[in-house]
Protein backbone atom coordinates (compact mmCIF):
# COMPACT_ATOMS: atom_id res chain seq x y z
CA UNK A 1 0.00 0.00 0.00
CA UNK A 2 0.91 3.15 -0.70
CA UNK A 3 0.68 5.83 2.08
CA UNK A 4 0.90 9.03 0.22
CA UNK A 5 1.03 11.44 3.55
CA UNK A 6 4.12 10.53 4.43
CA UNK A 7 6.02 12.39 1.77
CA UNK A 8 3.24 14.82 0.96
CA UNK A 9 1.38 15.89 3.67
CA UNK A 10 -0.87 18.66 1.79
CA UNK A 11 -2.11 15.84 -0.89
CA UNK A 12 -6.53 16.66 -0.15
CA UNK A 13 -7.90 13.82 -2.32
CA UNK A 14 -6.68 10.83 -4.34
CA UNK A 15 -7.53 8.27 -6.87
CA UNK A 16 -7.15 4.68 -5.67
CA UNK A 17 -8.42 1.07 -6.15
CA UNK A 18 -9.83 -0.88 -3.34
CA UNK A 19 -7.79 -4.34 -2.99
CA UNK A 20 -9.86 -5.72 -0.34
CA UNK A 21 -13.07 -5.28 2.71
CA UNK A 22 -13.32 -6.72 5.81
CA UNK A 23 -16.53 -7.23 7.36
CA UNK A 24 -18.27 -4.34 4.48
CA UNK A 25 -16.82 -1.76 6.36
CA UNK A 26 -13.32 -2.28 6.75
CA UNK A 27 -11.69 -1.09 3.22
CA UNK A 28 -7.62 -1.26 2.36
CA UNK A 29 -7.12 0.61 -0.87
CA UNK A 30 -4.12 0.12 -2.74
CA UNK A 31 -2.73 4.05 -2.12
CA UNK A 32 -3.96 6.39 0.48
CA UNK A 33 -4.03 10.29 1.75
CA UNK A 34 -5.87 9.37 4.81
CA UNK A 35 -3.62 9.02 8.19
CA UNK A 36 -4.24 6.46 10.38
CA UNK A 37 -4.43 7.10 13.97
CA UNK A 38 -0.78 6.72 15.48
CA UNK A 39 2.08 8.57 17.52
CA UNK A 40 -0.77 10.73 19.47
CA UNK A 41 -2.26 12.11 16.12
CA UNK A 42 -5.92 11.31 15.35
CA UNK A 43 -6.56 9.98 12.21
CA UNK A 44 -8.13 12.04 8.93
CA UNK A 45 -11.68 12.06 8.37
CA UNK A 46 -13.48 12.39 4.91
CA UNK A 47 -14.74 10.30 1.95
CA UNK A 48 -14.70 8.26 -0.43
CA UNK A 49 -16.77 8.23 -3.41
CA UNK A 50 -17.48 5.38 -6.33
CA UNK A 51 -20.17 5.79 -9.25
CA UNK A 52 -21.65 8.89 -7.79
CA UNK A 53 -22.06 7.39 -3.98
CA UNK A 54 -20.62 8.46 -0.82
CA UNK A 55 -19.24 6.40 1.89
CA UNK A 56 -17.62 8.68 4.68
CA UNK A 57 -14.86 7.74 6.15
CA UNK A 58 -15.66 8.09 10.17
CA UNK A 59 -12.30 6.21 11.44
CA UNK A 60 -8.51 5.04 10.21
CA UNK A 61 -6.55 2.59 12.04
CA UNK A 62 -3.58 0.59 10.54
CA UNK A 63 -4.22 -3.13 10.92
CA UNK A 64 -0.96 -5.85 9.95
CA UNK A 65 1.00 -3.21 8.10
CA UNK A 66 -2.02 -1.74 6.01
CA UNK A 67 -3.88 1.61 6.26
CA UNK A 68 -7.43 0.57 7.05
CA UNK A 69 -10.71 2.49 6.37
CA UNK A 70 -13.92 2.23 7.95
CA UNK A 71 -16.64 3.42 6.17
CA UNK A 72 -20.21 4.57 7.44
CA UNK A 73 -22.08 2.69 4.96
CA UNK A 74 -21.54 -0.70 2.75
CA UNK A 75 -21.42 -1.05 -0.54
CA UNK A 76 -17.56 -1.21 -1.81
CA UNK A 77 -16.46 -4.25 -3.38
CA UNK A 78 -13.01 -4.96 -4.25
CA UNK A 79 -11.70 -3.87 -7.45
CA UNK A 80 -13.71 -0.82 -7.57
CA UNK A 81 -12.58 2.51 -8.37
CA UNK A 82 -12.71 5.62 -5.90
CA UNK A 83 -11.71 8.84 -5.35
CA UNK A 84 -11.23 9.92 -1.44
CA UNK A 85 -11.28 13.56 0.03
CA UNK A 86 -9.35 13.93 3.45
CA UNK A 87 -11.36 16.60 5.62
CA UNK A 88 -8.66 19.14 5.03
CA UNK A 89 -9.69 21.66 7.90
CA UNK A 90 -9.48 18.65 10.57
CA UNK A 91 -5.82 17.38 8.57
CA UNK A 92 -4.34 21.11 8.48
CA UNK A 93 -4.97 21.68 12.19
CA UNK A 94 -3.55 18.75 13.71
CA UNK A 95 -0.31 19.50 11.30
CA UNK A 96 -0.27 23.12 12.85
CA UNK A 97 -0.71 21.48 16.27
CA UNK A 98 1.80 18.16 15.65
CA UNK A 99 4.29 20.79 14.66
CA UNK A 100 4.15 23.10 17.41
CA UNK A 101 4.42 20.32 19.22
CA UNK A 102 7.41 19.32 18.39
CA UNK A 103 8.76 22.57 18.68
CA UNK A 104 7.93 22.89 22.23
CA UNK A 105 9.06 19.70 23.09
CA UNK A 106 12.15 20.41 22.02
CA UNK A 107 12.67 23.65 23.65
CA UNK A 108 11.45 21.80 26.75
CA UNK A 109 14.41 19.40 26.65
CA UNK A 110 16.60 21.96 25.46
CA UNK A 111 15.71 23.99 28.55
CA UNK A 112 15.74 20.79 31.29
CA UNK A 113 17.10 17.90 29.68
CA UNK A 114 13.39 15.99 30.40
CA UNK A 115 12.89 13.24 28.14
CA UNK A 116 9.16 13.63 26.35
CA UNK A 117 6.87 10.70 27.24
CA UNK A 118 4.23 11.34 25.43
CA UNK A 119 1.86 13.52 23.49
CA UNK A 120 -1.44 13.62 22.51
CA UNK A 121 -3.38 15.88 19.92
CA UNK A 122 -6.83 17.13 19.62
CA UNK A 123 -8.65 19.93 17.18
CA UNK A 124 -9.09 22.58 20.30
CA UNK A 125 -5.72 21.64 22.46
CA UNK A 126 -2.62 19.50 22.77
CA UNK A 127 -0.94 18.00 25.86
CA UNK A 128 3.20 16.80 26.15
CA UNK A 129 4.29 14.87 28.77
CA UNK A 130 7.60 15.35 30.17
CA UNK A 131 9.70 13.48 33.24
CA UNK A 132 10.99 16.01 35.28
CA UNK A 133 10.72 15.94 39.29
CA UNK A 134 9.59 20.00 39.11
CA UNK A 135 8.94 22.48 36.92
CA UNK A 136 8.42 26.28 37.68
CA UNK A 137 5.01 27.00 36.58
CA UNK A 138 5.76 30.92 35.65
CA UNK A 139 8.85 29.23 33.16
CA UNK A 140 6.49 27.98 30.89
CA UNK A 141 5.33 31.41 29.65
CA UNK A 142 9.09 32.01 29.19
CA UNK A 143 8.85 28.29 26.89
CA UNK A 144 5.76 29.77 25.30
CA UNK A 145 7.07 33.01 24.30
CA UNK A 146 10.28 30.56 22.36
CA UNK A 147 7.90 28.73 20.77
CA UNK A 148 5.86 32.11 19.26
CA UNK A 149 9.29 33.61 18.29
CA UNK A 150 10.16 30.31 16.53
CA UNK A 151 7.07 30.11 14.71
CA UNK A 152 7.57 34.03 13.77
CA UNK A 153 10.42 32.99 12.03
CA UNK A 154 9.00 30.86 9.36
CA UNK A 155 11.53 28.48 9.26
CA UNK A 156 10.81 25.90 6.49
CA UNK A 157 10.18 22.46 8.11
CA UNK A 158 11.87 18.98 6.18
CA UNK A 159 10.36 15.68 5.80
CA UNK A 160 12.91 12.54 4.82
CA UNK A 161 12.61 9.16 3.99
CA UNK A 162 16.41 8.07 5.01
CA UNK A 163 17.65 4.72 5.11
CA UNK A 164 18.25 3.08 8.15
CA UNK A 165 22.01 3.38 8.72
CA UNK A 166 21.48 6.81 7.71
CA UNK A 167 18.86 7.47 10.58
CA UNK A 168 20.88 6.50 12.90
CA UNK A 169 23.49 8.65 12.14
CA UNK A 170 20.97 11.49 13.94
CA UNK A 171 21.33 11.74 17.56
CA UNK A 172 17.82 12.20 18.58
CA UNK A 173 16.90 9.03 16.21
CA UNK A 174 19.48 6.72 18.02
CA UNK A 175 17.59 7.05 21.35
CA UNK A 176 15.02 5.72 19.44
CA UNK A 177 16.77 3.32 18.06
CA UNK A 178 14.97 0.01 20.23
CA UNK A 179 11.61 1.29 19.18
CA UNK A 180 12.86 0.54 15.34
CA UNK A 181 12.61 -3.29 14.30
CA UNK A 182 15.04 -4.79 12.07
CA UNK A 183 12.67 -4.88 9.26
CA UNK A 184 12.43 -1.40 9.14
CA UNK A 185 14.52 -0.41 6.63
CA UNK A 186 13.59 2.81 5.96
CA UNK A 187 13.30 6.11 8.49
CA UNK A 188 11.24 9.44 8.28
CA UNK A 189 13.00 12.09 9.93
CA UNK A 190 11.59 15.63 10.67
CA UNK A 191 13.64 18.20 10.57
CA UNK A 192 12.95 22.16 11.92
CA UNK A 193 16.96 23.42 11.43
CA UNK A 194 18.28 24.24 14.74
CA UNK A 195 15.17 23.41 16.68
CA UNK A 196 14.17 19.84 16.30
CA UNK A 197 15.14 16.94 13.98
CA UNK A 198 13.48 13.30 14.82
CA UNK A 199 11.68 10.44 13.52
CA UNK A 200 8.46 10.80 13.29
CA UNK A 201 5.22 9.34 11.01
CA UNK A 202 2.70 12.27 11.65
CA UNK A 203 1.86 15.13 9.59
CA UNK A 204 3.21 18.31 9.33
CA UNK A 205 3.38 21.86 8.17
CA UNK A 206 6.19 22.74 5.43
CA UNK A 207 6.95 26.07 6.99
CA UNK A 208 6.45 27.08 11.23
CA UNK A 209 4.89 30.30 9.94
CA UNK A 210 2.03 28.16 9.06
CA UNK A 211 1.09 27.75 12.73
CA UNK A 212 -0.60 30.28 14.88
CA UNK A 213 0.76 31.73 18.03
CA UNK A 214 0.34 29.44 20.94
CA UNK A 215 -0.33 29.41 24.33
CA UNK A 216 0.40 27.49 27.70
CA UNK A 217 -3.10 27.13 29.71
CA UNK A 218 -2.86 24.03 31.61
CA UNK A 219 0.25 22.28 33.71
CA UNK A 220 -0.05 19.80 35.87
CA UNK A 221 2.00 16.78 37.96
CA UNK A 222 0.92 13.12 36.49
CA UNK A 223 2.96 10.96 39.05
CA UNK A 224 6.45 10.78 39.99
CA UNK A 225 8.43 12.32 37.65
CA UNK A 226 5.57 13.00 35.12
CA UNK A 227 4.68 16.07 34.36
CA UNK A 228 2.04 17.61 31.54
CA UNK A 229 1.58 20.74 29.76
CA UNK A 230 -1.10 21.87 27.90
CA UNK A 231 -1.10 24.11 25.05
CA UNK A 232 -3.57 25.60 22.39
CA UNK A 233 -3.82 28.08 19.41
CA UNK A 234 -4.65 31.75 20.76
CA UNK A 235 -7.62 33.63 18.53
Amino acid sequence: MEELYLEDCYIKEFDAIVESIIDEKYVILNRTAFYPEAGGQPCDTGFLYCEGKEYTVINVKKVDGKVSHEIGITGLKEGDSVKGIINWDRRYLLMRYHTACHILSAIIHNETGAKISGNQLSEDKTRVDFSLEEFDREQLKAYEAKVNNIIDKNIPVSIEIMSREEAFQIPSVVKLKDAFPPETLQIRVITIPEIDRQACGGTHVANTGEIPHIEVFKAENKGKNNRRVYFRFKD
